[in-house]
């Protein structure tokens, strides 16, 4: 029987979310992940399945349509598996599941362009806007569950989709030193955060792995780009990344050389 197939890069959050999905339903086999590697350009077999378009990830149903952009990809995924969907079947509950959702977007945003920040002035702004959308979402999750540690009573759709991005972010506490302060406001996020994070079903990534790969965003250079004077991008898939070293977490001190960073000879 024909497979989905997800055309993806490995540590993509939007991707481990569907990674997580398949976990949590016991259905890890039911989609084949095929590896794109995104310093090279996209082969012309897959432009011309996506019409041109080069965001991943992106699905191929067994019978050979293309589906786009990962929230729609997960909720395909959630309702076309067998068995019990991961969303909340209360339309309530869905609701104010997919209000939380809702936030995702400006939250992996603000995190994305505090990491590729290449002004040392501008740093303060950056964490500023990140804390707000903590608190933001610490609120939200104090009116509706304010025991937690989930959103509900256990880890749903919301946690898969915060999830990966909760991990990426550290990147923010390598390269800015960025941590959640320990007065009030956040006890609830982090709370979440932490639970969502330990759950046996997220472990597709280490921190180790998006430090490392991560680097060039670091450096303000992100999607396979290069940084200037390097010929290798940190996202090459070879060498191996558990065979280089660690970067240089002072990102505003200029990059460092394909040879320091182990990927080139």
């Amino acid at each position: 029987m024909a497979k989905h197939i997800v055309y993806h890069i490995p540590v993509c959050p939007f991707s481990q979310r569907l990674e997580i999905l398949l976990a949590l339903r016991g259905q890890r086999d039911a989609v084949e992940f095929r590896v794109v590697d995104i310093t090279k350009p996209r082969d012309p077999e897959l432009l011309a399945k996506t019409r041109g378009t080069t965001a991943l990830p992106v699905l191929e149903t067994s019978d050979g349509r293309i589906l786009k952009e990962s929230l729609v990809i997960l909720r395909y995924l959630d309702e076309a598996l067998e068995g019990r969907a991961l969303r909340r079947a209360d339309p309530v509950e869905h609701a104010i599941e997919s209000m939380l959702i809702a936030r995702e977007g400006p939250f992996t945003m603000a995190g994305y362009l505090f990491v590729m920040n290449q002004d040392r002035n501008q740093r303060d702004a950056h964490r500023d806007k990140v804390l707000a959308l903590y608190r933001d979402i610490n609120d939200f999750l104090v009116d509706q569950n304010p025991d937690g540690p989930y959103l509900f009573d256990d880890f749903g759709l919301a946690e898969t989709v915060f999830t990966p991005v909760f991990k990426r972010f550290w990147f923010l506490e390598y390269y800015e030193d960025f941590t959640l302060p320990a007065e009030g406001g956040y006890d609830r996020v982090r709370q979440w955060r932490d639970a969502c994070m330990a759950h046996p079903a997220t472990g597709q990534v280490t921190q180790e792995e998006i430090v490392k790969l991560y680097y060039d965003y670091a450096l303000g250079a992100g999607n396979g780009a290069l940084p200037a004077g390097r010929a290798v991008s940190s996202f090459a898939i070879q060498p191996k990344w558990q065979d280089r070293p660690m970067p240089p977490r002072d990102k505003y001190a200029g990059s460092a050389s394909d040879h320091a960073l182990g990927l080139a000879s």
